[in-house]
Protein backbone atom coordinates (compact mmCIF):
# COMPACT_ATOMS: atom_id res chain seq x y z
CA UNK A 1 0.00 0.00 0.00
CA UNK A 2 1.50 3.39 -1.24
CA UNK A 3 1.84 5.70 1.80
CA UNK A 4 1.94 9.17 0.81
CA UNK A 5 1.19 12.67 2.60
CA UNK A 6 -2.20 14.56 2.44
CA UNK A 7 -3.73 15.42 -0.48
CA UNK A 8 -4.37 19.33 -0.56
CA UNK A 9 -7.93 20.03 -2.21
CA UNK A 10 -9.66 23.14 -2.47
CA UNK A 11 -13.29 24.24 -2.01
CA UNK A 12 -15.26 22.50 -4.99
CA UNK A 13 -16.78 25.70 -7.11
CA UNK A 14 -20.51 26.48 -6.19
CA UNK A 15 -22.99 26.00 -9.40
CA UNK A 16 -25.30 28.96 -10.49
CA UNK A 17 -28.25 27.08 -8.64
CA UNK A 18 -26.10 26.63 -5.40
CA UNK A 19 -27.37 27.63 -2.30
CA UNK A 20 -24.26 28.96 0.16
CA UNK A 21 -26.43 28.66 3.31
CA UNK A 22 -27.89 25.48 2.69
CA UNK A 23 -25.46 23.66 5.58
CA UNK A 24 -25.94 26.80 7.45
CA UNK A 25 -27.64 25.43 11.19
CA UNK A 26 -26.52 21.88 9.99
CA UNK A 27 -23.18 19.40 10.28
CA UNK A 28 -21.58 20.07 6.94
CA UNK A 29 -20.78 16.92 5.43
CA UNK A 30 -17.28 15.89 4.29
CA UNK A 31 -16.23 15.21 0.76
CA UNK A 32 -15.90 11.75 0.08
CA UNK A 33 -12.73 10.59 -0.57
CA UNK A 34 -11.62 12.57 2.61
CA UNK A 35 -14.39 10.99 4.82
CA UNK A 36 -13.18 7.34 3.30
CA UNK A 37 -9.71 8.35 4.15
CA UNK A 38 -10.10 9.80 7.80
CA UNK A 39 -11.93 7.00 8.81
CA UNK A 40 -8.50 5.10 8.11
CA UNK A 41 -10.31 2.81 5.50
CA UNK A 42 -7.48 3.38 2.91
CA UNK A 43 -5.20 6.96 2.23
CA UNK A 44 -7.29 9.88 0.23
CA UNK A 45 -5.67 8.96 -2.85
CA UNK A 46 -6.46 5.87 -3.02
CA UNK A 47 -9.47 6.43 -1.71
CA UNK A 48 -10.15 8.71 -5.03
CA UNK A 49 -8.90 6.64 -7.59
CA UNK A 50 -11.34 3.91 -6.20
CA UNK A 51 -14.35 6.83 -5.84
CA UNK A 52 -13.48 7.56 -10.00
CA UNK A 53 -13.31 3.94 -10.68
CA UNK A 54 -16.84 3.42 -9.78
CA UNK A 55 -16.21 1.03 -7.02
CA UNK A 56 -17.69 3.54 -4.33
CA UNK A 57 -21.07 3.43 -3.27
CA UNK A 58 -23.24 5.89 -1.33
CA UNK A 59 -26.36 4.84 -0.18
CA UNK A 60 -26.71 1.91 -2.81
CA UNK A 61 -25.96 4.78 -5.49
CA UNK A 62 -22.49 4.69 -7.36
CA UNK A 63 -20.66 7.82 -6.80
CA UNK A 64 -18.00 8.82 -9.27
CA UNK A 65 -16.45 12.59 -7.41
CA UNK A 66 -14.16 12.48 -4.96
CA UNK A 67 -15.22 15.94 -3.76
CA UNK A 68 -19.22 14.74 -3.69
CA UNK A 69 -21.02 15.52 -0.15
CA UNK A 70 -21.69 12.52 2.09
CA UNK A 71 -24.52 13.39 4.35
CA UNK A 72 -24.84 12.22 7.97
CA UNK A 73 -25.53 8.66 8.55
CA UNK A 74 -24.60 7.40 4.97
CA UNK A 75 -24.06 4.15 4.30
CA UNK A 76 -20.67 4.02 2.04
CA UNK A 77 -19.39 0.73 0.32
CA UNK A 78 -16.20 -0.07 -1.19
CA UNK A 79 -16.53 -2.98 -3.43
CA UNK A 80 -19.76 -3.72 -1.82
CA UNK A 81 -18.63 -3.65 1.50
CA UNK A 82 -19.62 -1.22 4.11
CA UNK A 83 -17.22 1.10 5.80
CA UNK A 84 -17.01 2.05 9.37
CA UNK A 85 -17.27 5.87 8.93
CA UNK A 86 -16.44 6.74 12.26
CA UNK A 87 -12.25 7.36 12.61
CA UNK A 88 -10.54 6.44 16.12
CA UNK A 89 -8.23 9.86 16.96
CA UNK A 90 -4.18 8.90 16.79
CA UNK A 91 -1.50 10.97 17.12
CA UNK A 92 2.40 10.44 16.36
CA UNK A 93 5.06 12.17 18.23
CA UNK A 94 7.45 12.33 15.93
CA UNK A 95 11.40 13.59 16.49
CA UNK A 96 12.36 15.68 13.39
CA UNK A 97 16.24 15.56 11.96
CA UNK A 98 16.90 19.05 11.19
CA UNK A 99 17.06 19.56 7.40
CA UNK A 100 13.59 18.42 7.02
CA UNK A 101 10.97 20.48 5.91
CA UNK A 102 7.52 20.28 7.51
CA UNK A 103 5.91 19.99 4.20
CA UNK A 104 4.43 17.50 1.84
CA UNK A 105 6.36 18.95 -0.88
CA UNK A 106 10.39 18.70 -1.33
CA UNK A 107 11.83 22.13 -2.04
CA UNK A 108 15.50 22.58 -4.13
CA UNK A 109 16.28 19.11 -3.34
CA UNK A 110 15.24 19.61 0.97
CA UNK A 111 13.59 16.47 1.79
CA UNK A 112 10.09 16.47 4.41
CA UNK A 113 9.50 14.98 7.38
CA UNK A 114 6.74 13.19 5.84
CA UNK A 115 9.44 11.07 3.54
CA UNK A 116 10.52 10.01 6.66
CA UNK A 117 8.04 9.05 8.87
CA UNK A 118 5.00 7.51 6.67
CA UNK A 119 7.65 4.36 5.39
CA UNK A 120 8.14 3.70 9.32
CA UNK A 121 4.54 2.89 9.69
CA UNK A 122 2.49 0.07 10.25
CA UNK A 123 0.09 -1.43 7.74
CA UNK A 124 -2.79 -0.12 10.84
CA UNK A 125 -1.62 3.55 10.90
CA UNK A 126 -0.97 4.03 6.84
CA UNK A 127 -4.71 3.82 6.06
CA UNK A 128 -4.97 7.49 7.76
CA UNK A 129 -4.12 11.02 6.54
CA UNK A 130 -1.85 12.00 8.54
CA UNK A 131 -1.68 16.16 9.36
CA UNK A 132 1.49 17.95 10.82
CA UNK A 133 0.33 19.52 14.08
CA UNK A 134 2.08 22.78 13.45
CA UNK A 135 5.44 23.04 12.26
CA UNK A 136 8.55 23.28 12.80
CA UNK A 137 11.27 25.63 11.04
CA UNK A 138 13.52 23.05 7.93
CA UNK A 139 16.36 23.07 10.68
CA UNK A 140 14.51 22.86 14.17
CA UNK A 141 14.80 19.87 15.57
CA UNK A 142 12.65 17.90 18.44
CA UNK A 143 8.81 16.98 19.00
CA UNK A 144 6.46 17.31 16.00
CA UNK A 145 2.94 15.56 16.54
CA UNK A 146 1.11 14.00 13.34
CA UNK A 147 -2.90 13.78 13.83
CA UNK A 148 -5.38 12.39 11.72
CA UNK A 149 -8.16 14.31 13.73
CA UNK A 150 -8.13 17.99 11.84
CA UNK A 151 -10.39 18.98 15.15
CA UNK A 152 -7.07 18.03 17.43
CA UNK A 153 -5.03 20.19 15.02
CA UNK A 154 -6.93 22.78 15.57
CA UNK A 155 -7.30 22.47 19.03
CA UNK A 156 -3.54 22.26 19.85
CA UNK A 157 -2.62 25.16 17.30
CA UNK A 158 -5.15 27.90 18.68
CA UNK A 159 -3.95 30.15 20.69
CA UNK A 160 -6.85 30.25 22.65
CA UNK A 161 -6.09 26.62 24.20
CA UNK A 162 -3.15 28.27 25.47
CA UNK A 163 -1.13 24.51 24.74
CA UNK A 164 2.68 25.43 26.33
CA UNK A 165 5.36 24.50 24.28
CA UNK A 166 8.91 23.90 25.42
CA UNK A 167 12.02 24.86 23.17
CA UNK A 168 15.62 24.86 23.91
CA UNK A 169 17.72 26.89 22.00
CA UNK A 170 21.39 27.31 21.81
CA UNK A 171 22.44 30.96 21.74
CA UNK A 172 25.28 32.66 20.15
CA UNK A 173 25.45 35.59 22.97
CA UNK A 174 26.08 35.24 26.43
CA UNK A 175 22.52 34.67 28.14
CA UNK A 176 21.98 36.09 31.84
CA UNK A 177 18.65 36.57 33.56
CA UNK A 178 18.68 40.60 32.48
CA UNK A 179 18.73 39.72 28.67
CA UNK A 180 16.13 37.48 29.05
CA UNK A 181 13.83 39.33 31.96
CA UNK A 182 11.98 41.35 28.87
CA UNK A 183 10.31 37.81 27.50
CA UNK A 184 8.38 36.83 30.91
CA UNK A 185 6.62 40.35 30.90
CA UNK A 186 5.82 40.24 26.85
CA UNK A 187 7.40 42.15 24.69
CA UNK A 188 6.28 43.86 21.33
CA UNK A 189 8.19 42.55 18.05
CA UNK A 190 8.91 45.08 14.93
CA UNK A 191 6.49 43.20 13.01
CA UNK A 192 3.28 44.59 13.89
CA UNK A 193 1.74 41.67 15.18
CA UNK A 194 0.63 42.89 18.48
CA UNK A 195 2.74 42.22 21.93
CA UNK A 196 3.70 38.79 22.24
CA UNK A 197 2.41 36.75 25.58
CA UNK A 198 5.02 36.41 28.40
CA UNK A 199 6.72 33.52 28.06
CA UNK A 200 8.67 30.92 30.87
CA UNK A 201 12.47 31.28 30.18
CA UNK A 202 15.11 29.21 32.57
CA UNK A 203 18.57 29.54 31.85
CA UNK A 204 20.00 26.37 31.58
CA UNK A 205 23.60 27.89 31.11
CA UNK A 206 25.27 31.05 29.47
CA UNK A 207 24.69 29.51 25.63
CA UNK A 208 21.21 27.98 26.89
CA UNK A 209 17.75 28.97 27.22
CA UNK A 210 14.81 27.02 27.67
CA UNK A 211 11.72 29.16 26.17
CA UNK A 212 8.08 27.86 27.02
CA UNK A 213 5.21 29.69 25.27
CA UNK A 214 1.80 29.31 24.57
CA UNK A 215 1.82 30.73 21.15
CA UNK A 216 2.55 29.80 18.16
CA UNK A 217 3.82 32.63 15.45
CA UNK A 218 6.35 32.72 12.40
CA UNK A 219 9.28 31.96 13.61
CA UNK A 220 8.49 33.32 17.11
CA UNK A 221 10.95 31.33 19.45
CA UNK A 222 14.04 32.91 17.07
CA UNK A 223 12.51 36.86 16.73
CA UNK A 224 11.92 36.79 20.99
CA UNK A 225 15.06 35.91 21.72
CA UNK A 226 16.81 38.04 18.61
CA UNK A 227 15.06 40.77 19.83
CA UNK A 228 16.88 40.92 23.54
CA UNK A 229 20.46 40.23 21.66
CA UNK A 230 20.28 36.65 21.37
CA UNK A 231 20.61 35.39 17.96
CA UNK A 232 20.26 31.49 17.94
CA UNK A 233 22.20 29.25 16.63
CA UNK A 234 20.28 25.76 17.13
CA UNK A 235 16.50 24.89 18.66
CA UNK A 236 14.74 22.34 19.90
CA UNK A 237 11.72 21.24 20.82
CA UNK A 238 11.04 19.15 24.10
CA UNK A 239 7.18 19.21 24.33
CA UNK A 240 3.97 20.22 23.55
CA UNK A 241 1.70 20.42 26.05
CA UNK A 242 2.35 16.98 28.86
CA UNK A 243 4.01 15.20 25.58
CA UNK A 244 7.57 14.73 26.07
CA UNK A 245 10.02 14.08 22.90
CA UNK A 246 11.21 10.33 24.44
CA UNK A 247 12.23 8.91 20.78
CA UNK A 248 15.32 8.87 19.15
CA UNK A 249 15.69 11.16 16.16
CA UNK A 250 13.78 10.54 13.17
CA UNK A 251 11.64 7.85 15.27
CA UNK A 252 8.11 7.52 16.34
CA UNK A 253 5.56 6.35 18.59
CA UNK A 254 1.66 6.14 18.73
CA UNK A 255 -0.03 8.17 21.64
CA UNK A 256 -1.80 6.52 24.27
CA UNK A 257 -5.56 8.13 24.47
CA UNK A 258 -4.45 8.90 28.19
CA UNK A 259 -1.54 10.80 26.61
CA UNK A 260 -3.77 12.74 24.12
CA UNK A 261 -6.32 13.31 26.90
CA UNK A 262 -4.64 14.80 29.53
CA UNK A 263 -1.18 15.67 28.08
CA UNK A 264 -2.86 17.67 24.86
CA UNK A 265 -6.07 18.17 26.68
CA UNK A 266 -8.55 16.62 23.88
CA UNK A 267 -10.55 13.47 24.52
CA UNK A 268 -9.36 11.18 21.82
CA UNK A 269 -12.33 9.22 20.21
CA UNK A 270 -12.33 5.47 19.40
CA UNK A 271 -9.81 3.38 20.79
CA UNK A 272 -8.32 2.65 24.29
CA UNK A 273 -5.17 4.29 24.81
Amino acid sequence: MSRKPPIRHSSPPLTKNANPGRWEGKAKPDWLARAIARAGVMPQEEAQEAIQAGRVTVNGRVVKQPLSPVPSGATVRVDGAALPMAAPTRVLAFHKPAELLTSTVRQHRVGTVYEVLLPQLSSDLARFTWHAVGRLDRGTTGLLLFTNDEKLLAHVTSPETGLPKRYVATVFSDADEEKVEPLRQGLKLEDGDGPIRPAQVKLRDVHTVEVTITEGRNHQVKRMLGAVGLPVRALHREAVGGVELDVAESAFRLLTDAEVAQGLGYPPAGAPG
